[in-house]
């Protein structure tokens, strides 16, 4: 084995065991070893966010993070949004608001936006912009990514309701 770790983890819901060099950054042992590639390595300065990820219930920058750090971690990825081929209320949101044009930032900000509505269930337009100002679009101006959010808090919020 070397220098390398084993790295045991939960990934969107499953357990995973990978070998990682002590120096490998997570946003690459999740891109190239678990083929999770909605994680989109942009900066690598933790300036972008296309890098977001959950881990361990918090919105992380993957290339800020080494990988020997998500041991025995829940990591949740926008892979990991969608469940039993129902795309989650934000992923929906994107869909239906237009909310993205390249899309090479979308993943990470639908993953903030994933953990955003977790902390703040019922956000206003303006507590919305601050929830994903950590990650930077070049495309859409941000509003329509704004009405995204807000659609999937109203379906969150009804299926609570329901519940």
């Amino acid at each position: 084995m070397g220098d390398k770790n084993v790295l045991r983890f939960t990934l969107n819901g499953r357990q995973v065991e990978v070998l990682a060099e002590p120096r490998e950054l997570l946003v690459h042992v999740l891109r190239e070893q678990l083929g999770q590639t909605g994680t989109h390595i942009g900066c690598e300065t933790s300036h972008c966010g296309a890098c977001t990820v959950d881990l361990n219930g918090e919105s992380v920058k993957s290339c800020t993070v080494l990988g020997v750090q998500a041991e025995g971690a829940e990591i949740i990825t926008v892979e990991g949004l969608a469940k039993d081929g129902k795309l989650h209320p934000v992923q929906e949101g994107f869909m239906q608001e237009h909310a993205l044009q390249c899309g090479f930032c979308t993943p990470g900000i639908m993953v903030r936006a994933f953990r955003f509505l977790n902390e703040n269930p019922d956000p206003s337009d303006e507590e919305i912009r601050l929830g994903v100002s950590g990650n930077l679009c070049r495309c859409t101006g941000y509003q329509n990514i704004v009405k995204a959010v807000r659609y999937a808090a109203n379906k969150l919020k009804a299926a609570r309701a329901q519940a």
